[in-house]
């Protein structure tokens, strides 16, 4: 029988393994906090944002927020990361994605304070990452990590497939499974736009992780018996429904399910994690900068 991997649940467990970390530091005088800016109205962006800000209430992050109008130069955008990286109060922050076209994302990732950049974004961060000193993992890349480790999912010598290379997933998650480490080991090809017969990539692998974009691009089809999947694909589909669409991800689950062995659905699945290494990512970077230890999950 497939195992649903469940994402919701395996995100509560790892918030309710932080607080007792957050109260460590509370007691120390060095509770984190974390601060999201928004640079203009994009309502999904605003949803984010909403969810980051309630999920640091019911851990006892302090949390903080900064709006910036979309039509304001770059400047005020640089100037509000300057403030925050000089806000001792603050131990980590984003910049939500996506900014404003007159507004160079890249520009932005290498003005944060990489001490506080939660998201592992900075060029600093990214070359820790790859030589294998980490000092925030990815969130996405570490949810996913997390979640195979529930399943009880080894990856040691185990052949990965990834579809998509993004530098927010693709590329550091490839780069943390092929690690020395318990959770890496792994034998990693990574896929794209360019890639050749990519179902014969995928049907070799023992795990799979699609993160393209592209709805339901990987189906039954494409795997083979007893293949570990993991779905980082949110994609908005037209639909019959009262909203008018409905939410699918990066794999055609139903027939996907037929063959694996485990399987993580859309919503409920890789998003949740997000948030929650998220959170994980902030407590770290507050225990460094505090030089308070703690323990994490």
């Amino acid at each position: 029988m497939t195992e649903i991997i469940d994402g919701n649940a395996v995100a509560s467990n790892i918030r309710d393994d932080l607080t007792e970390a957050i109260e460590t530091l509370a007691d120390a005088g060095a509770r984190p906090g974390l601060a999201t800016v928004l640079m203009g109205d994009d309502p999904a962006s605003q949803t984010y944002v909403n969810m980051k800000q309630r999920d640091c209430e019911e851990v006892g992050i302090e949390s903080h927020h900064v709006d910036v109008a979309g039509d304001a130069p770059a400047e005020e955008l640089f100037d509000t990361i300057a403030e925050l990286n000089d806000n001792d109060d603050v131990h980590g922050y984003i910049v939500q994605a996506p900014v404003p076209d007159h507004v160079d994302y890249r520009d932005v990732i290498r003005r944060v304070d990489p001490a506080k950049d939660v998201d592992g974004f900075h060029p600093e961060n990214v070359g820790r990452l790859v030589a294998g000193d980490a000092r925030f993992r990815p969130c996405t890349p570490h949810g996913v990590q997390k979640l195979l480790e529930s399943a009880g999912v080894d990856t040691e010598g185990k052949d990965v497939t990834i579809v998509g290379r993004s530098d927010i997933v693709g590329k550091p998650l490839a780069n943390l499974l092929i690690q020395k480490a318990d959770d890496g080991n792994a034998t990693v090809t990574v896929c794209h736009s360019r890639t050749e017969d990519l179902a014969e990539k995928t049907r070799r692998a023992d795990i799979v992780v699609a993160a393209a974009g592209v709805p339901e691009l990987v189906d039954g089809s494409m795997i083979s018996e007893g293949t570990v999947v993991i779905d980082v694909g949110v994609n908005r589909v037209d639909a019959d429904t009262e909203k008018g669409y409905e939410l699918v991800g990066d794999v055609e689950f139903e027939s996907a399910k037929e063959k694996a062995s485990a399987i993580t659905p859309v919503p409920g699945g890789v998003g949740p994690m997000t948030r929650a290494m998220l959170l994980y990512n902030t407590v770290r970077a507050a225990s460094l900068q505090e030089d308070v230890a703690v323990e994490l999950p």
